[in-house]
């Protein structure tokens, strides 16, 4: 078995491998949304929300909704709207004890991605959840995210991964089901997973 006590590599180290970002890198960094990230959260449909509480302990959680879901109230200021999910909380809880952020935003068929960082709060103003209404449901809370780094990643990651490429969608056809995977984390028989995944495409058919 392969030993999982590898040599560490500190700051000086990696800089002496991987050299100092050019001025250009550096320079991109915005503490606002410009209007060119403006436009691209207007047509983001996704993103992924990363917190940690007080210990340091991490969580990273999907977030997704209509294009342009992320509101700017202002060039410092977003707002996300709370769907229903899991109801564990765990960004919650950890915003509570930690405010620091981490959002890296998506739009479909392009390979660059879209990071802020900053700290956030959670509100149920009613006007602010009344904004955010979408097909006759206004959310119970939502997420309001102050920026201090606004930044484009580039593309090489997606590229590599070819996240967008037709023919890598073939790719799920190799993973067990939701269903079977949530049997066998939760210690339940095949039957269940089945079940679950039936009761997963009916709820699809009704939220689409």
């Amino acid at each position: 078995m392969l030993s999982t006590e590898f040599a560490r590599v500190d700051l000086d180290g990696i800089r002496a491998k991987l050299g100092e970002p050019s001025q250009a890198a550096v320079d991109k960094i915005l503490d606002h949304l410009d209007d060119n990230c403006l436009r691209f959260l207007a047509h983001s449909p996704f993103f992924c929300l990363s917190t940690s509480d007080a210990q340091g302990n991490c969580d990273c959680s999907p977030r997704g909704d209509y294009p342009g879901f992320v509101r700017a109230l202002d060039a410092r200021t977003l707002v996300v709207p709370d769907r229903l999910g899991n109801r564990l909380v765990d960004s919650f809880r950890n915003m509570l004890e930690n405010p620091h952020v981490g959002m890296l935003c998506f739009v479909p068929g392009m390979s660059e991605t879209l990071r802020i960082n900053g700290t956030a709060f959670i509100t149920d103003d009613p006007g602010l959840l009344q904004m955010l209404e979408q097909d006759h449901s206004v959310p119970e809370l939502a997420i309001v995210v102050k920026t201090e780094e606004v930044y484009l990643h580039c593309g090489r990651a997606l590229l590599r991964g070819g996240i967008w490429d037709a023919d890598m969608q073939d790719l799920a056809d190799e993973v067990p089901t939701s269903g079977a995977i949530w049997a066998s984390m939760s210690g339940l028989d095949a039957e269940v997973g089945d079940a679950i995944d039936r009761a997963v495409v009916e709820g699809n058919r009704v939220l689409y």
